[in-house]
């Protein structure tokens, strides 16, 4: 990097070209356009002899329509982002007088018998082996189940680490998790020079694997609880032995205290932390422990930005961070940006993504559209955040308020032109002259006795807000983080111990303006989406190596249940005061194409009610023999061509300009229909039970063996009343196709012709549904299971047309039998 680099701009955005984007939105307005002349036609030509079913089409239909206006506009202005990792060097320098920010990593776990030990223990490792410098870096593991499981592992994890990370270090080896490291599949001698490291990397993949035992020894011995409960090796009882009744805990494991690695060098800070819990007090499951690590990360170290990761999501990109603060720690970028997200990216998943796991469409199409608008929404895990943004300040420059309610497509997507200050900017300048002078009254603070202290901070009202820590609140008011010179050293535990009380949130703003929000089992969307409300923006980062990884359920069952929990979380967000629909208007801060993508996300779960009822009219088109369309016109045909040509067009164009493959977004297809017919219906009904009449439902899951081999649990079947609705569409819609060719033989050729058509409807159901049917039969003996499907409808037809033909009826019998001759006497 040369003295140059320093001055040049961290990032920089890459425009989408013109020859793909242009086309691409002509042919969206297009669509437009052959939707409102479809819709028309539609409307204005019922089926009167299947009034009900034509009426059941076009409502549908119309829900579609909107549906698809809310997930197509805010792909409007799609962009990619380039960073340059060496000029963020050059500016900031590198090792221990380095400039770059510090990060507190959160890591989250509940239950170490459903979140395996070993998993969290490699996304330890990955964090602490992280190419950024050590001081910077502190790590925060979350023990919301208060295990001596999870605890004990940690400890055997610290002590591995410090063998780990030099190693990692010293050799550059990429990704810097032990469990995938060994296990990859390619030249690990690859671009390696220095001698020493095959016996190096020899000698530490046996270290790894005696880790791995004693963390198994763990595990055995955890499977079952001792009557007397867990006692620690010190002879004294485990204060977690009673999960929903015990006091805070903190361990701090490695740091500047802490143990060194074995190359005599210092080592991230290590941070075991477990909320207190206690019976009669509202918890609020993730968000709430989220919180607690906000605050308690906020007392001992403060660094100015937070990125937290799932237990089961690991650093697959050792310069993950300084990808991030390319955007953080750019003046000209980072000043009004509340969190960079990565794409989730994952293992284990088998090659054709039968289930949709790595949701392609989303991470590489839709997210690139909204990083053209305000940023994309926060997705739970792989999230950078501005530390201060959490505390529910706004960003320091407000966006201006727009002159009339209505906005083009230019002033949602592009940066908006400073303009006079408006009333309500004023009024933020004299808030944030207020907000200087409490922060010059809290740097003097050491001229304050403890009672003229709590006295100064109470009547600037902070504890309504922030709660009753006095430390705590004087770190929200440095905005570049660390630990306030006049808080003891020694008295930081005893602070980070009581903002983790289960009384501490009391009467404040946590989860309702601060932190995580509450309300919701999808708290992530909730809040990135008051963040934009305030102003604020957020980037999409994607590396070319990607920055995180982790694991996904791969079985139907699993995976359904999966989707059933981002569903029912969408539909409580849209029963809250925190609805797209109606909230965040004040201040004209969230443009108007993201409150569209904002709306989309808790509205798309309602899809499956029209949807199931359109899966299941080919069928009763099939049985009943009529059909949903009156006899097409010249012009009814041009404009159901114009509709298809459409819908193909904005698909193959939607490709083109983001790159991803046919078979990614045909599994996306595939999956939006399972989904919407199973665990999205269940969702909705779920969600509206819950919020009526406050009945929480559990659908049980059974689980049967899985066998052996690559991708054993693909095949796992789990029976669980979600299956029953796409299962009985399924079997519906390959009845109604067998019906259907019965009828045609029985009523002659003219009726061959609308048969076709009811038969395509159908057999566009059962596609839809195909990657279902293969869940639900497992693994046939290595027998395709379209082989088996077609077999089955074949077996069908053939067999109707052989008892409507029947060689074997001489011409006298069928003159004495009549009117028998059909399958129908």
């Amino acid at each position: 990097a040369t003295l140059t680099d320093a001055y040049e701009p961290l990032s920089r955005i890459i425009p989408i070209s013109k020859n793909k984007l242009t086309p691409y939105r002509a042919v969206i307005i297009m669509r437009l356009v052959v939707l409102g002349l479809f819709f028309h036609y539609r409307i204005t030509n019922p089926v009167d002899s299947a009034f009900g079913l034509w009426l059941t089409s076009v409502i549908c239909e119309i829900w579609f329509g909107f549906s698809w206006i809310l997930d197509q506009f805010p792909k409007w202005c799609p962009v990619n982002r380039e960073t340059y990792v060496d000029r963020l060097i050059a500016r900031y320098g590198d090792g221990e007088d380095s400039g770059l920010a510090p990060v507190d990593f959160f890591v989250s776990t509940v239950d170490p018998l459903k979140e395996p030990p070993l998993i969290t223990a490699n996304t330890v490792l990955s964090i602490l082996a992280v190419d950024y410098p050590v001081e910077k870096i502190s790590c925060y593991v979350s023990d919301d189940g208060a295990a001596m499981l999870t605890f004990e592992s940690l400890a055997e994890t610290a002590e591995f680490a410090r063998r780990w990370v030099p190693f990692c270090k010293k050799f550059s080896i990429e990704p810097r998790t032990p469990e995938f490291y060994f296990s990859q599949k390619i030249d690990y001698l690859k671009d390696k020079i220095h001698p020493s490291f095959v016996k190096e990397r020899r000698a530490m993949k046996r270290d790894y694997e005696e880790f791995k035992v004693r963390i198994n020894a763990l595990v055995a011995k955890a499977q079952k609880t001792p009557e007397e409960g867990w006692v620690m090796q010190d002879g004294t009882p485990w204060p977690g032995n009673n999960s929903r009744d015990h006091p805070g805990m903190i361990q701090v494991f490695l740091g500047e205290t802490g143990a060194r690695d074995y190359d005599g060098n210092e080592l991230p800070r290590l941070v075991y932390v477990s909320r207190e819990k206690r019976p009669g007090y509202q918890h609020h499951k993730k968000a709430g422990a989220m919180n607690a690590l906000v605050r308690v990360s906020a007392v001992l170290t403060n660094a100015p930005y937070i990125l937290n990761l799932d237990c089961d999501h690991y650093v697959n990109n050792s310069k993950a961070v300084r990808e991030a603060m390319c955007f953080m720690m750019d003046p000209s970028v980072g000043r009004d940006v509340c969190y960079v997200q990565f794409p989730q990216r994952f293992d284990g998943i088998d090659r054709s993504d039968r289930y949709a796991n790595r949701n392609v469409v989303f991470f590489d199409v839709n997210m690139k559209g909204l990083d053209g608008i305000q940023g994309p929404v926060y997705v739970g895990t792989g999230c950078c955040f501005y530390r201060q943004a959490l505390y529910g300040y706004g960003p320091p420059s407000l966006p201006a308020l727009p002159k009339s309610s209505a906005c083009s497509f230019c002033c949602c997507c592009c940066p908006k032109k400073k303009v006079e200050k408006t009333e309500k900017e004023m009024h933020r300048d004299s808030r944030r002259e207020d907000l200087e002078s409490a922060i010059f009254n809290l740097r003097e603070i050491d001229n304050y006795d403890e009672y003229e202290r709590s006295m100064l901070i109470s009547q600037m009202s902070f504890e309504k807000s922030f709660g009753q820590s006095s430390v705590f609140i004087e770190s929200t008011l440095m905005e570049n983080g660390g630990v306030p010179e006049s808080v003891d050293p020694s008295t930081l535990i005893k602070e980070a111990i009581h903002v983790i009380s289960c009384g501490y949130e009391e009467k404040t703003e946590w989860g309702k303006e601060l932190g995580w929000i509450y309300g919701s089992v999808t708290e992530d969307i909730l809040t990135g989406f008051k963040m934009h409300c305030r102003g604020w923006r957020s980037i999409y980062c994607m590396p070319i190596r990607p920055a995180f990884k982790g694991s996904a359920p791969i079985n139907l069952s699993d995976r359904l249940h999966q989707v059933l929990r981002w569903a029912l979380g969408s539909v409580e967000i849209f029963f809250s005061r925190h609805c797209p629909l109606w909230y965040g208007y004040g201040g004209g801060r969230l443009r108007w194409l993201q409150r569209l993508s904002y709306i989309n996300t808790i509205v798309y779960p309602f899809t499956s009610v029209p949807l199931v009822a359109y899966c299941c009219l080919p069928a009763i088109c099939l049985l009943t023999g009529k059909f949903i369309i009156p006899i097409l016109s010249n012009a009814a045909t041009i404009w159901f061509l114009g509709l298809f040509t459409s819908i193909i067009l904005t698909s193959v164009l939607e490709l083109r300009w983001s790159g991803i493959g046919i078979e990614d977004w045909w599994r996306n297809e595939q999956f939006w229909v399972i989904g919407g017919v199973s665990a999205h219906l269940f969702a909705v009904f779920q969600g509206i039970l819950k919020m009526v009449i406050g009945l929480d439902t559990n659908f049980t899951v059974t689980s049967k063996a899985a066998e052996d081999g690559d991708f054993a649990e693909l095949y796992v079947f789990k029976w669980t009343t979600v299956l029953i609705p796409p299962t009985t569409i399924l079997v519906l819609n390959l009845v109604g196709v067998v019906a259907g060719f019965s009828d045609a033989l029985n009523s002659g050729y003219e009726s061959w012709g609308p048969l076709f058509g009811k038969v395509f409807f159908a057999m566009w159901v059962i596609m839809h549904l195909y990657p279902f049917l293969k869940g639900l039969m497992g693994r046939q003996n290595r027998t395709p299971t379209i082989v088996i499907l077609w077999s089955v409808l074949l077996a069908s037809v053939f067999s109707l047309l052989w008892v409507k033909i029947d060689p074997f009826i001489t011409g006298a019998e069928t003159v004495a039998t009549g009117a028998c001759s059909s399958i129908d006497c």
